[in-house]
């Protein structure tokens, strides 16, 4: 009746993995249903879910198209250029400041 069978963790059966085992053999789900789930226990609070696909079913990973890896590569370089002085930083800027460090934190406060 469509119930999935649940199994406690580090317990599944051979043949079932996550989508990150599966992306780290080089395979992806390719559009078949969860086939189970695995539950980890926590003290305070619900278990831990995760789904597992069946690695038979599962097809290859798409490989990357040149137009795919520019798109990549320039939002990349936005994360790294500042929006105050639009230079590019040489890292990703963190969203809680929102700029690069010397523009967060200019000469004349750490002075102070």
């Amino acid at each position: 009746m469509g119930a999935l069978p649940v199994y406690r963790w580090r317990l599944a059966p051979d043949g079932l993995a996550t989508r990150r085992q599966l992306r780290a053999a080089g395979l992806r789900p390719g559009g078949q249903d969860v086939a189970a789930q695995i539950e980890r226990p926590r003290r305070r609070r619900g278990p831990l879910v995760a789904y597992l696909y069946r690695v038979d079913a599962a097809k290859p990973v798409r490989p990357m198209t040149s137009a795919k890896w520019a798109a990549l590569a320039k939002a990349n370089a936005a994360r790294r250029t500042c929006p105050a002085c639009r230079c590019d930083a040489g890292y990703v800027i963190p969203p809680s400041l929102g700029m690069c460090t010397p523009c967060a934190f200019p000469e004349e406060q750490r002075a102070a």
